[in-house]
């Protein structure tokens, strides 16, 4: 059961990194999209000068979420988490998952200027 919790923590660790180092670039967007803007949506820049900590934070989460979900099944006690075929499924498809968020977060700023 502690193995189970290490992988979601690695896992939520990755995913709120990505969501924080797009927060200066996707955020406004994805905000302006649903209806919502002002001035205060400008803001949101200020977070710029720390996208390549959160990256690398990101990155990191992955590289140890990685490591713990696809290490080989004979790895795994008799009833772990990571023993269960379907948890394992579901852990692997969360990890890619974050880890296109990731990606996305990584390339927005450059892929963005082709748009306009």
């Amino acid at each position: 059961m502690a193995e189970e919790k290490k992988s979601a923590a690695v896992l939520a660790a990755g995913g709120v990194a990505a969501v924080l180092a797009s927060a200066c670039c996707l955020g406004p967007l994805l905000l302006v999209s649903v209806g919502l803007g002002g001035a205060w949506l400008g803001q949101l820049q200020v977070l710029e000068p720390f996208r390549p900590f959160t990256i690398a934070i990101a990155l990191i989460a992955l590289f140890f979420a990685y490591r713990r979900i696809f290490r080989p099944q004979a790895a795994c006690a008799p009833g772990e988490a990571c023993a269960t075929p379907r948890n394992r499924i579901a852990y692997k498809a969360l990890f890619w998952g974050v880890a296109v968020l990731v990606l996305v977060a990584i390339a927005y700023p450059y892929v963005v200027p082709y748009f306009y």
